[in-house]
């Protein structure tokens, strides 16, 4: 009999684990560590279920509630997450075994200035993200009319930011880093960045459970699990008292033997 019951709480512990998996689905994967606490911070700060996985290569996966999935990518759109990827200038000039031609260096030159660029802007509190692109003039010595050399930035920023005091300072950040040119030849488009319907300002949707405060979609699943919980409960009460009455049936029946 009791390897019968202990198979029986096997049956049950392994039902309750499938049931506490949610239907998740990977959002983003090969996360920094500190990209995927930002972006799972913003999603439970709005009341979006939000978890981290490692893997294998050591980098970090977010996941959430395929319900919620439409809605996170909301959210981290509005919050400019995950953050942009630049290359550096290491990256760019990393020696290939074969000598550049002067075009192709000329080529890579402008890249790297836009991604430095383009990160250094990003790093402007209040800016989402930014793009710069940059024009160089052609080292021609026998033009007579050499072309300056000159920027465009995009910009999109925070609603809540006064994106018209941070226009200066990013037109002398980019000035200063093209050797050439100068603060009237920056030029400056700025986007402002949408938010959904009342979501980017929602708080977390909370529900009590027997006097415990939780989030609301975790509700169904608190109840699941008390229901599990219950009837766990009731089977180990039952199985204890079918045993305690089997023990006191072979008791009364050994001293009804013992008296005949």
């Amino acid at each position: 009999m009791s390897r019968r019951c202990h198979a029986v709480r096997l049956m049950i512990v392994l039902a309750f684990a499938s049931m506490l998996q949610g239907c998740d689905i990977d959002l983003y994967t090969n996360l920094s560590e500190r990209e995927a606490n930002a972006m799972v911070a913003v999603l439970l700060r709005e009341g979006v279920p939000a978890s981290r996985k490692v893997q294998e290569n050591g980098q970090l996966t977010l996941v959430v509630d395929e319900k919620r999935f439409a809605e996170a990518m909301s959210l981290l759109d509005e919050a400019g997450l995950p953050g942009q990827t630049f290359s550096n200038m290491g990256a760019v000039f990393k020696s290939g075994g074969l000598v550049s031609s002067p075009v192709q260096e000329r080529a890579q030159m402008v890249y790297a200035l836009s991604e430095e660029l383009s990160h250094s802007v990003s790093l402007i509190d209040g800016v989402v993200s930014a793009r710069v692109h940059v024009v160089l003039p052609d080292n021609d010595l026998l033009k007579r009319v050499i072309s300056p050399s000159s920027a465009s930035v995009l910009v999109r920023y925070d609603p809540n930011t006064d994106i018209n005091a941070l226009i200066p300072q990013i037109k002398t950040l980019v000035a200063n880093g093209i050797s050439g040119l100068s603060y009237e030849g920056v030029s400056v488009t700025v986007i402002k960045a949408t938010t959904g319907s009342g979501q980017a300002n929602a708080q977390p949707r909370l529900a009590s459970f027997l006097g415990i405060w939780m989030l609301e979609d975790n509700l169904p699943r608190a109840w699941m699990l008390f229901g599990v919980l219950l009837l766990v409960a009731l089977s180990m009460v039952g199985v204890l008292g079918w045993q305690h009455w089997q023990r006191r049936a072979s008791r009364a029946l050994y001293e009804l033997e013992g008296v005949k």
